[in-house]
């Protein structure tokens, strides 16, 4: 188990430099500079000289890659092109929000599918069948923008029960941007909760147990839910891991100021080492929290653990 995480860790290397490499190729395909951000100071042409240079911007792209990964290696993201900031100590700061939401989100998520998912396996062909599936086919279709911008117009303008945007007001503010990333998530996971207990509901050892006289709320709970949760946890993880990685819509929209609004207001300036610094350690997380997922297969099916401690136990014997 440990020698599996640590690989899955070391698999962090190959990732942040193809995304770093990728991020800096971009960026340098791109028009203009991080210096037209400054040109409302009106720069002499000396001051854009001495801007090149403490910038890199005379050497090759492949320099100032080269450059920002050793430093990268150091712990060290650099500071932003434009207003001179740790790019790490801007990244922690936005952090926080951006997993409160979505966490919130997957909460949200997560409590509404599987209820829903398990009753439509229950009711497989009935009419709540029917609602639960295209209510999914919804979710999983419906672009997360103009959900957000729904979402708005009644909750905020129309009824005026909800802020529209921003923190101030707490809970209320996170109220919009949490539902509306966990439309998606919940649309995703109640497929998949439905689809798997369909399959466990076929399987003999329920009919064995409804035939010893196990109540059906302990066969479902139980028996056919414990069986089903590793595709259940595979989508709620997957989901999680997107909002982490993907936020950036529902944070401009609802002006939540987390790491995706940070990467947008990034881009926007042109601010090179803040994007590609906020895109690596995203994309970071993204790999920590399929790691995450897939170290709880083991916690809940002992047949995935067993595999991890045959395959270490079979090392062992050819040492």
């Amino acid at each position: 188990m440990i020698r599996y995480i640590l690989i899955r860790f070391l698999w962090l290397i190959p990732i942040i430099i193809c995304v770093s490499l990728i991020v800096f190729s971009l960026m340098e395909l791109a028009p203009g500079n991080a210096i037209d951000a400054m040109l409302s100071e009106d720069l002499t042409p000396e001051a854009r000289q001495e801007l090149i240079r403490r910038f890199n911007l005379d050497r090759p792209m492949i320099y100032r890659y080269g450059v920002y990964m050793f430093n990268l290696v150091q712990g060290d993201l650099g500071v932003s092109d434009v207003t001179g900031l740790s790019v790490w100590r801007e990244f922690i700061v936005r952090l926080p929000n951006t997993l409160v939401l979505s966490f919130t989100a997957l909460i949200i998520g997560a409590a509404i599918a599987i209820p829903l998912g398990i009753i439509a396996a229950m009711k497989a062909g009935s009419l709540v069948d029917n609602a639960v599936t295209v209510v999914s086919l919804v979710g999983v279709s419906i672009p997360v923008f103009w959900l957000g911008l729904l979402l708005i117009l009644a909750f905020s303008l129309h009824f005026g029960w909800l802020p529209s945007g921003g923190y101030e007001h707490g809970i209320r503010s996170l109220l919009l941007p949490a539902l509306c990333s966990s439309f998606a998530l919940m649309a995703n996971a109640a497929r998949q909760t439905r689809s798997n207990m369909l399959e466990v509901f076929k399987a003999d050892y329920l009919r064995t147990a409804r035939a010893k006289g196990v109540p059906e709320r302990v066969v479902i709970r139980k028996h056919a839910l414990g069986n089903a949760w590793i595709p259940i946890i595979t989508a709620i993880g997957s989901s999680l891991s997107v909002q982490l990685a993907g936020s950036v819509v529902v944070e401009s929209v609802f002006a939540w100021p987390g790491i995706g609004r940070l990467a947008a207001d990034a881009v926007t300036a042109r601010d090179v080492t803040l994007t590609t610094g906020v895109v690596i350690m995203t994309s970071i997380l993204y790999v920590l929290v399929q790691l995450i997922v897939d170290v709880l297969y083991a916690f809940v099916d002992p047949r995935v653990k067993a595999q991890y401690l045959s395959a270490s136990k079979k090392r062992r014997r050819a040492a």
